[in-house]
């Protein structure tokens, strides 16, 4: 375990090298900083440090750089949550307020995450799998074709065309529809099946078969493993960070083309709690050098989908979470009032 004054060390020589680029010394830290003890006292701390393998000499210089650990500990030990102003908060409500339809909250989303952060931004569609239904619509189209509209709590709108076998009455389609609303509104997509597998017997023998039809078309959309969609935007900020990169960034930029590889990371989030993962934390070889904060958004406590960020390990770990946990907060809120 490392004292207190030690970890202090390693916080202001985390916070100093995220600010400045470059590798911290003792004599700027006792001149940036209120530790209480002499350069030298400094010194022997930072070699403590090293030995331990928080921080690390990047080359002949004095000074010296955190290392994955040494973010990992800062993370999980010294760095709050920076709260947004009340500007930053306002300007993010109305950004998002701005929405109209779901594809826009999630463009909206990564937009504002890549500007609040400077970073990479990953935003996840919200699951099928996790929805619940909000409304099912049945248009006519023609005597013996039906559209079938499916309206999720989250905003997700899913629609299928239906060619009948005869023609369905428009009293015979208000009907199914009431009926059908009546027992699957606000329920979840796997609680469905049984709660209409009776409803045909329930209309005449004329319409049976096209009743049968619609439910059997409303059960392929609920079951259908839709591909998880992924927005992302900001790519263009690493070109920031290019020195912060072995090398190059190629392997950063083409990590984040594969969107299997973003969607695991972004599912090591728990349900509502932050994940940050740090520097070769994430097992994709490509973004070793890469930092990932992520955490899940939704409405009633419950995580529908992910969103977060990419960007190099020398980040803001404060100022990153923090916009990330309020951007999602807004999200859900979004989500639960549409």
């Amino acid at each position: 375990m490392l004292s207190e004054r030690r970890l202090e060390v390693l916080r202001a020589i985390v916070q100093d090298y995220v600010g400045t680029e470059e590798p911290v010394g003792s004599k700027a830290l006792t001149e940036r900083h209120r530790l209480g003890v002499s350069p030298a006292t400094v010194r022997n701390d930072m070699a403590v440090l090293e030995d331990e393998g928080y921080i690390a000499q990047p080359h002949t210089s004095a000074g010296r750089i955190p290392t994955d650990k040494g973010y990992r500990l800062f993370v999980d030990r010294l760095a709050g949550v920076k709260p947004l102003s009340t500007p930053e908060r306002r300007a993010i409500q109305n950004f998002l307020d701005g929405a109209v339809d779901l594809d826009d909250v999630v463009g909206r989303t990564v937009r504002l995450l890549a500007q609040l952060t400077r970073q990479v931004a990953v935003v996840q569609y919200p699951s099928l799998t996790r929805s619940t239904v909000r409304h099912v619509e049945l248009l006519s189209l023609a005597p013996a074709r039906l559209m079938l509209v499916l309206i999720t709590d989250t905003g997700r709108v899913e629609q299928r065309l239906i060619d009948c076998q005869t023609p369905f009455g428009e009293t015979s389609l208000a009907d199914l529809r009431a009926r059908l609303n009546s027992r699957v509104v606000g329920r979840r997509f796997t609680d469905v099946p049984p709660l209409v597998q009776d409803l045909p017997e329930s209309f005449e023998a004329d319409d049976r078969a096209t009743v049968s039809t619609v439910l059997a078309t409303l059960l392929e959309t609920l079951v259908e493993e839709a591909e998880e969609r992924l927005m992302i935007g900001g790519t263009a900020n690493l070109t920031r960070f290019g020195h912060d990169f072995p090398l190059t960034i190629r392997p950063v930029l083409e990590a984040l083309e594969e969107q299997v590889v973003l969607l695991k990371l972004l599912g090591e989030a728990s349900e509502s709690g932050m994940a940050v993962r740090i520097g070769h934390e994430n097992a994709y070889e490509g973004l070793n050098s890469t930092s990932v904060v992520s955490v899940g958004y939704g409405s009633g406590g419950e995580s529908v989908a992910k969103l977060g960020v990419v960007g190099p390990t020398r980040m803001d770990y404060p100022g990153t979470m923090g916009a990330v946990r309020a951007v999602a907060r807004y999200v859900g809120q979004i989500l639960a009032e549409s």
